[in-house]
């Protein structure tokens, strides 16, 4: 098994508001999330029945490539 099939920490949107206080909200990724479709933050969103679950990993992969787009605008 290579690590790119390895699973990546999953976190409710509590767990990620309280591991990134300086970063994000409860607002704010609540925000994120219900725009995830137009956002660029849809790879990084999780939904399982009713949970939403952060990518945490990938959420930060987004944030870096939007970072880049907005930069090179």
């Amino acid at each position: 098994m290579t690590n790119q099939n390895l699973p990546t920490r999953l976190l409710t949107i509590n767990n990620f508001v309280e591991e990134h206080k300086t970063f994000a909200t409860h607002g704010g990724m609540r925000h994120i999330i219900f725009n995830s479709e137009s956002n660029g933050f849809k790879t990084a969103i999780k939904r399982i029945g009713t949970r939403v679950l952060i990518d945490e990993s990938e959420f930060f992969r987004c944030v870096n490539k939007i970072n880049e787009v907005n930069n090179h605008a």
